[in-house]
């Protein structure tokens, strides 16, 4: 926890009320986002329960297991599901984006929205129990199976991707924008987070937050139950679904059983609606749809392979080189995401301000003519000298890039007690002689300086799987006998 989210925190038990950590939205919300809350057998992680989904707040539609533990019935479940899903995600590639980008772009991107962590952790365990999956052969399973579960399994590795909108759990989106006066882990329940960020007139957030953890007000929000529900109402209607005699009684038992379940999941469809409110009333970062228009890229490309046939086949775990290259791409992934986040918001800057990776001050002088004779070829290269009181620690030539001017980078000259010295290039026009106006900072003018959003940065190098240990993928060593072994044959 940084110390400005700790401050926001204790201001918020002081106020009452969650305090924001931002001051844009830095999460693309979709127009028409496909809300998904599921239920899962208690005891039973991969035995789902039913699962309320749809694209519209009057639009919900329940899917209900009435005997979880029983195969057929769990996949005729997942084939429905797959019906809702699979008809969302079509839907998002049929219309191209026409924009001044020269290859191929679907105009939208599916965006699955989930309660809490739970909910990708459930998303993650369906997709690998039936991508693998066969229509044909033993237990043939329906055709649509095995695809919903390649699209879970890139919905929930997308959503390992700093900045990616395919895949949330709003309790961590509204949690990266507002500061609770609770705990990280009360916070994962979505009634009470919602509670502090928008309590009920009268109520300050902590009162509205202790109504809000009642299960018998508001359930939990999936996929895990209340275990009053389970004993008291669940395992009674369960019972009474095997008990039933004929198809008449089974009926019956199947729509208790039903609204037994929609007296759980409906509270929570409602706070679903209610968070996606709550963060369309905020206005979106400039680096967002950037970041969306990345997640339309990867989904064209997949949802492309897959139809011509040529998707590559999703494995149960990566490779030691895989997993590897993997973490390497996602940590730079990650420094990409926390300075577009920071050139979008002086509240994520002041983070970086406090660690001395960015910096606010007065120019104090400028050179704006300044030429770079030292290469081939000159070029303009003003300098100028920031005056400022917070911790500057940044070596000479670390890169940077001001808000004001993001088309224009500052290479570190020097770091003094008070004095930072910069030198600008690009963004200043045309001429090797004369910046542009305004391009470059007066004398005077309060600037900002931080990260480098997208400074290029190379990818990690790792040996061929090949190349490896057999202890982490390669091939086993070759073995040599020794004299001992003469009376074995390893020939």
């Amino acid at each position: 926890m940084s110390i400005l989210t700790a401050l926001a925190r204790a201001e918020a038990v002081e106020s009452g009320r969650a305090q924001p950590l931002t001051t844009v939205r830095h999460t693309h919300i979709a127009e028409k986002p496909l809300v998904l809350v599921p239920l899962a057998l208690a005891g039973e992680a991969a035995a789902p329960l039913a699962a309320m989904v749809g694209t519209g707040r009057d639009a919900g539609r329940l899917l209900v297991v009435a005997n979880p533990r029983d195969r057929t019935q769990r996949f005729q479940f997942v084939a429905q599901l797959a019906r809702v899903v699979l008809a969302y995600v079509d839907g998002c590639s049929r219309t191209v984006d026409t924009g001044q980008t020269s290859k191929l772009r679907y105009a939208e991107a599916p965006q699955v929205l989930v309660p809490n962590r739970g909910g990708i952790e459930f998303i993650r365990l369906l997709g690998r129990s039936t991508r693998f999956r066969r229509p044909y052969g033993p237990h043939p399973v329906h055709r649509t199976v095995p695809l919903l579960g390649q699209w879970l399994t890139f919905l929930r590795e997308r959503s390992d991707h700093p900045g990616s909108g395919m895949l949330l759990a709003l309790t961590e989106v509204l949690g990266e924008h507002w500061a609770t006066g609770q705990s990280g882990l009360e916070d994962a329940n979505l009634a009470a987070l919602l509670g502090w960020i928008d309590p009920p007139a009268g109520l300050d957030g902590a009162a509205a937050a202790e109504i809000a953890e009642d299960p018998l007000r508001w359930p939990p929000a999936g996929p895990s139950t209340d275990p009053t529900f389970d004993n008291e109402v669940l395992a009674p209607a369960l019972a009474a679904y095997a008990r039933a005699a004929d198809e008449q009684a089974q009926s019956r038992a199947e729509a208790a059983l039903s609204a037994a379940v929609a007296e759980q999941v409906e509270p929570t469809w409602g706070l679903m609606w209610r968070a996606v409110d709550l963060l369309r009333a905020r206005r979106a970062g400039a680096s967002v749809e950037a970041r969306w228009a990345v997640d339309r890229d990867v989904f064209t490309m997949y949802h492309m392979s897959l139809a011509e046939g040529t998707a590559l086949p999703q494995p149960r775990r990566d490779s030691a080189v895989a997993a590897a290259g993997r973490l390497d791409r996602l940590e730079r992934e990650q420094a990409r995401y926390e300075a577009q986040r920071a050139l979008d918001d002086p509240l994520i800057m002041a983070e970086f301000r406090l660690s001395g990776e960015a910096f606010t001050g007065t120019v104090v002088s400028a050179s704006p003519n300044r030429v770079d004779t030292s290469g081939k070829k000159a070029a303009l290269r003003p300098h100028i000298t920031v005056q400022t009181d917070d911790p500057v620690r940044l070596e000479p030539g670390a890169l940077l890039v001001s808000p004001a001017r993001l088309a224009q980078q500052a290479m570190v000259v020097s770091v003094s007690s008070v004095d930072v010295v910069l030198e600008l290039s690009k963004g200043m026009g045309r001429s090797t002689k004369q910046p542009a106006p305004g391009s470059v900072p007066e004398v005077g003018e309060v600037v900002t300086y931080g990260p480098v959003s997208d400074a290029y940065q190379p990818p990690g190098r790792f040996p061929a799987r090949e190349e490896t240990p057999w202890t982490h993928g390669g091939p086993p060593p070759d073995y040599q006998p020794t004299d001992s072994d003469a009376a074995e044959d390893w020939s």
